[in-house]
């Protein structure tokens, strides 16, 4: 795979990455071993960037992650999040970034992932009682002091992000974006390249919808939580995003590619700054996945892809409403 640019800070990193996550809750049962199996099979075909965070499990994907990097940690880009506060039992607790919690949350990761840095730090959400200039300036000095090489945001507020970079450059803002979430499209990525920080995609394939795998919402398996946890895949919104995306799939079988490579290649198409992280706990799918770089999208299949999903196009929000109200929040003024 071809190697992108994260900002300007001298991240490089492979054009597809991959997205742990799954691996370890919300979308069906765990299985650790073929999880594993999974993230050193993508290391061996030239993935580099590996996400996770320590909400994810809670806490159990990180240390998933750690396990199967054992002798490959020299070959990674390893990023993880904070900010998101779960209890052991899984409940929520809050939004957290104050300094203390932002070291402590730190030193927590580098402990369960067992490395003594990671390459990327995200803030997972905006803390909208702690002004941003407090969270970064704490973020900045995990960088000062070797735990950290690279930090990132995801789903800022605009004014939050430019007031970050200016604190400490950012490199990489991980937003959703794919066929179906095309939001940000709209002001967070130009923004992005106004200031230099490179764009990556998660729920690249539209929470796995855009793959063609699930047809019906009796398809889902009972462990897997979707269709009950994102508005997009409920029984309102779901027949109609069908619709829509069964276009995409007679696009796919037109260029003799799966959906889930036609969608991967669309995100790679917006821009060499944008690094999609598909995730899959199955070697098959992310072989699969991976595929995607090598298809090319014409101008006439961009211009169609436009005309079955433009922005706006699949109903419901991308989140539940709780969760909506966390995403493009606007961190406080710094106090004075």
């Amino acid at each position: 795979m071809e190697a992108r640019q994260l900002g300007r800070q001298g991240l490089e990193v492979a054009a597809i990455g991959l997205g742990c996550m799954g691996m370890s809750e919300f979308y069906g049962d765990a299985d650790d071993a073929q999880s594993i199996t999974t993230i050193q099979r993508a290391i061996d075909l030239g993935v580099d960037l590996i996400d996770t965070a320590d909400i994810y499990g809670p806490f159990t994907n990180e240390e998933l992650v750690g396990k199967a990097l054992k002798g490959r940690r020299d070959r990674v880009v390893l990023a993880t999040k904070f900010g998101n506060v779960r209890r052991p039992d899984g409940s929520f607790v809050g939004i957290d970034g104050r300094p203390t919690y932002v070291r402590e949350a730190c030193d927590a990761s580098l402990r369960r992932l067992g490395v003594d840095h990671v390459d990327l730090y995200y803030q997972h959400r905006v803390d909208p009682t702690v002004p941003i200039e407090d969270t970064v300036g704490a973020m900045s000095e995990l960088v000062d002091a070797g735990k950290v090489r690279f930090l990132g945001l995801s789903e800022a507020g605009l004014e939050t992000i430019r007031r970050a970079h200016a604190v400490h450059p950012i490199s990489a803002l991980q937003n959703e974006l794919s066929l179906w979430t095309r939001e940000h499209e709209e002001e967070a990525l130009p923004l992005c390249r106004e200031l230099g920080i490179g764009f990556v995609a998660y729920s690249p394939l539209g929470r796995g919808f855009l793959t063609g795998r699930w047809r019906s919402r009796d398809d889902y398996d009972p462990s897997d939580t979707r269709t009950a946890r994102f508005p997009r895949l409920s029984e309102e919104h779901f027949d109609g995003n069908l619709a829509i995306a069964e276009r995409v799939f007679e696009l796919a079988r037109e260029k003799e590619c799966s959906p889930g490579q036609l969608a991967l290649a669309w995100v790679l198409s917006q821009g060499p700054d944008i690094v999609p992280i598909p995730g899959t706990k199955r070697v098959s799918y992310l072989e699969e996945n991976l595929g995607a770089a090598q298809i090319v999208l014409s101008p006439d299949d961009l211009a169609r892809l436009d005309e079955i999903a433009p922005l706006g196009a699949f109903t419901g929000d991308r989140y539940p409403a709780a969760n909506m109200a966390t995403v493009g929040v606007e961190a406080p003024s710094q106090r004075v």
